[in-house]
C-alpha cells in the first residue's frame, strides 16, 4: 500500500484554545517581531493575514518541531525527510531573497516592506472609497489607481472624476467597432480604435509610449489583447476595463 505524497499518515489535532497552543502563538508572534526589527519588515495591513498565517507557523512548530512555512505542503515524515525535502521554514531563502525584493512582501504575506505596507493600505482606502462611494479620490490616491493594470467600473469613474478636477491625466480608448461606438460609449472617451483596424493605428501611436492610456471594448476580451500587444511593442501604462462597458455603470453617450 502506497501512501500519497500530497497527504500527511497522520494529521495531529490542534486545540487552538489550549494553554499549549495559545503559549507557542504567543512565542510565535514574539519570533514575528524579532524578523521584523532584523530586516526592517513590517507585518501586513490586513490582520487577518497576518493572524492566519501565524497561526499556521504555531501549528507547524507543535507538530513539527519547526516553524515550516503554512502556505505549503509539509512533506515527509521524518525530521530526516522533512530536512531532504528541502521545507519551507520561516523566514525562508525564497522570501528574502527574491519575493519582498522584488514584490514587496513574502508569498504568505506576513512579511512586508514599509513601501508595500504603506501602499497596500492606500489602495484599501481606494477601495473602499470608489466601491462603497463614500468619498471622492485624492490627488494621491488618483494617481495609485490610474496605474492598475486592471481596472473595474468603479474604478474607472471615480478616475474619470478625477480627470474632470485635474488630479489625473490618461486618455480612454475605445477599441470596438465603428458601430458600437455609435451604439453607446462611456461618456469622456477620446479615441476610437477599432481591434479589426489594429494595424491601422498602431502605425500613428508609436509617440504614446510613455503615455498613460486606459482601453475598454465590450467584455473587456478585445481590449485585455490589445493591452497585451501594446505592452509587448513597449507602451508602458497602458490600463484595461476589466469588464467593459457592460460593467461600467457610469455615463453612456449613444
Amino acid at each position: 500500500m502506497t501512501t500519497n505524497f500530497f497527504q500527511e499518515k497522520s494529521v495531529q489535532a490542534i486545540d487552538v484554545n489550549s494553554d499549549e497552543f495559545q503559549a507557542e502563538l504567543e512565542k510565535t508572534w514574539k519570533f514575528v517581531d524579532k524578523v521584523n526589527k532584523q530586516f526592517g519588515f513590517v507585518q501586513n495591513p490586513d490582520q487577518e493575514i497576518n493572524e492566519g498565517v501565524a497561526m499556521g507557523l504555531a501549528r507547524n512548530k507543535l507538530i513539527y518541531g519547526k516553524r515550516y512555512c503554512p502556505c505549503f505542503m509539509v512533506i515527509g515524515e521524518t525530521p530526516e525527510e522533512r530536512k531532504s525535502a528541502d521545507n519551507r521554514i520561516c523566514p525562508c531563502k525564497p522570501a528574502l531573497e527574491k519575493e519582498i525584493p522584488e514584490q514587496g512582501y513574502c508569498h504568505c504575506g506576513i512579511f512586508c516592506t514599509p513601501e508595500y505596507a504603506d501602499r497596500h493600505a492606500k489602495e484599501e482606502a481606494i477601495e473602499e472609497a470608489v466601491h462603497l462611494h463614500s468619498r471622492g479620490l485624492t490627488r494621491e490616491e488618483a494617481q495609485i489607481l490610474v496605474e492598475k493594470s486592471q481596472l473595474d467600473g468603479d474604478e474607472l469613474e471615480a478616475l474619470l472624476e478625477a480627470r474632470d478636477l485635474g488630479m489625473v491625466d490618461f486618455e480612454l480608448i475605445d477599441v470596438r467597432e465603428p458601430m458600437e461606438f455609435q451604439m453607446g460609449h462611456i461618456k469622456g472617451t477620446d479615441a476610437l480604435w477599432p481591434t479589426s483596424q489594429f494595424y491601422d493605428w498602431f502605425e500613428k501611436i508609436q509617440n504614446k509610449k510613455e503615455e498613460r492610456m486606459i482601453l475598454y471594448c465590450h467584455t473587456g476580451s478585445r481590449s485585455y489583447q490589445v493591452q497585451h500587444v501594446l505592452q509587448a511593442q513597449g507602451f508602458r501604462q497602458i490600463g484595461n476595463l476589466t469588464y467593459g462597458i457592460i460593467a461600467f455603470n457610469g455615463e453612456i453617450e449613444r
